[in-house]
């Protein structure tokens, strides 16, 4: 029986990013093992107990309200603080309490274990074994993501359906519009959700409410008539369409006179006009912060593909060890499938459907 070199994981498997390769370790370490019970497998093997946390897991991760659930149990600095202490060691409460008085938080014991421990077990960032509380390797890989990232409930509202969150990561890939944002988020929340990111200096927008644009019309500039000056404009429109006080930099004439040929080149049909609406953007600090939670969105879908993968292979080996009675009749199982993170990619999905 040769327990002891597989019953543990590799050094360091936990903090692997690539979950998959973990899994693949798993997996083989457990077919060169052969103890003599379950009982063993269960009580001496860190790899069973590692799988077992991601099964734990994957039920949790059923939820609907998972990721709103994960999210602003993140946005407490407190709960924070103490993930960061469990992911180094096991932790009582009553050690759990020292620590945090070390860090200036006064708080009973019960306050500790109702509002700070227990919404973190609730989404499988802590466990709880003995009374002893531990990070679970999904909180670990959350709190390295996290680094100075533990005043999250200043910046953003701390109980919310968490549209801000979801407008700073749609906002991560471009500049997007108020009509933009209305299909992804209620209509009667986009002022107020752009009012706080603004008011956070997380997002901002140009001064102006709408722009002007100017673009070539399909004509064939070489049979028209232009001045030297007309010409310089119409050359100085990009196809993408420009501004007029843009325009006017590029051709290097006043803004008035810009209007002038502008007008000409318009009676001429060679030009034509178009209103943009105002576009909204993320700021440096706003980049930062959607940065971390699309790196949040993207350790949870990690995290769920490889649940989803132990329990399809629990189940399978379930059914090969039922007794042939018990095949006949057993139901069939549901298709396992990877949880699907919506609330945070909901506009990265929609994109790859495009």
């Amino acid at each position: 029986m040769e327990t002891e070199s597989t019953s543990n994981p590799p050094e360091g498997t936990e903090e692997q990013s690539n979950l998959a390769e973990t899994l693949k370790k798993w997996e083989n370490a457990c077919k060169n093992c052969n103890p003599l019970t379950p009982i063993v497998c269960q009580t001496t093997c860190n790899i069973w107990k590692s799988k077992n946390e991601f099964r734990k897991l994957y039920e949790k991760m059923k939820n609907p309200a998972f990721m709103v659930n994960l999210l602003n149990t993140l946005k407490n600095k407190r709960r924070i603080q103490i993930l960061k202490i469990v992911s180094k060691s096991r932790y009582s409460i009553t050690r759990l309490q020292q620590e945090l008085k070390k860090l200036g938080y006064n708080h009973s014991k019960k306050t500790i274990a109702e509002e700070y421990i227990n919404p973190l077990v609730d989404v499988g960032l802590v466990d709880e074994v003995q009374n002893q509380y531990r990070a679970t390797t999904f909180g670990t890989r959350l709190d390295k993501l996290l680094k100075d990232f533990y005043d999250l409930e200043s910046i953003l509202p701390p109980h919310s359906e968490c549209y801000e969150e979801i407008t700073l990561n749609i906002l991560l890939s471009e500049p997007k519009t108020f009509e933009d944002l209305k299909d992804v988020i209620p209509a009667k929340s986009v002022a107020r959700v752009l009012g706080r990111l603004q008011k956070a200096e997380l997002a901002e927008t140009t001064k102006e409410k709408d722009y002007v644009f100017f673009f070539r019309t399909k004509r064939d500039s070489k049979k028209g008539k232009f001045s030297l000056t007309e010409k310089r404009v119409y050359e100085s429109i990009p196809l993408e369409g420009v501004s007029a006080r843009k325009l006017a930099e590029n051709a290097r004439i006043s803004l008035r006179r810009t209007y002038k040929y502008l007008r000409k080149l318009k009676g001429k049909k060679m030009v034509f006009s178009r209103e943009r609406p105002k576009s909204y953007t993320l700021t440096a600090k706003g980049a930062q912060l959607s940065t971390l939670l699309h790196g949040i969105c993207v350790i949870v879908a990690e995290t769920s593909e490889t649940a989803a993968q132990l329990v399809r292979d629990k189940e399978s080996h379930d059914l090969l060890m039922a007794d042939a009675s018990q095949v006949k009749h057993r139901k069939k199982e549901k298709e396992i499938v990877p949880l699907p993170i919506i609330h945070c990619v909901k506009e990265n999905y929609r994109e790859n459907l495009r």
